[in-house]
């Protein structure tokens, strides 16, 4: 029971730091290393969000966007794809003209959120 209740806190810390996480993101710009946009963090209705499944930033088949898994934004081996756990060189979250985040899966870098928690927010 112990280890299910450390475990229960646990997960409860994870989703008030992905919601925070969203809070800070929303309304944000994700712009590759190239300078490249790479579409922006708002509601999936939105023409531009890379949560638009249907549009150029959020489908699987664009070749701007970081769903597309073989393209150079999204592919697991692009040095500018946030899923590729060894760039140094993923997109960026630029916010009120700031960089605020680096969007990748590469845990070593600093300021690193992980491109599976925007697929969480709820903008």
């Amino acid at each position: 029971m112990k280890i299910f209740a450390t475990i229960l806190v646990a997960l409860a810390c994870t989703v008030a730091n992905a919601q925070s996480a969203c809070d800070i993101i929303a309304g944000g710009t994700v712009i590759a290393d190239d300078g490249t946009l790479l579409g922006r963090l708002t509601n999936s209705y939105s023409a531009d969000s890379i949560l638009n499944e249907y549009g150029t930033h959020g489908s699987a088949y664009s070749d701007k966007s970081i769903w597309n898994e073989y393209g150079t934004y999204g592919g697991k081996y692009s040095n500018q794809s946030p899923f590729n756990e060894y760039t140094s060189t993923p997109p960026t979250i630029i916010k009120n003209g700031r960089a605020i985040a680096r969007l990748t899966v590469n845990k070593y870098l600093r300021g690193a959120l992980n491109p599976y928690v925007v697929k969480t927010c709820d903008f």
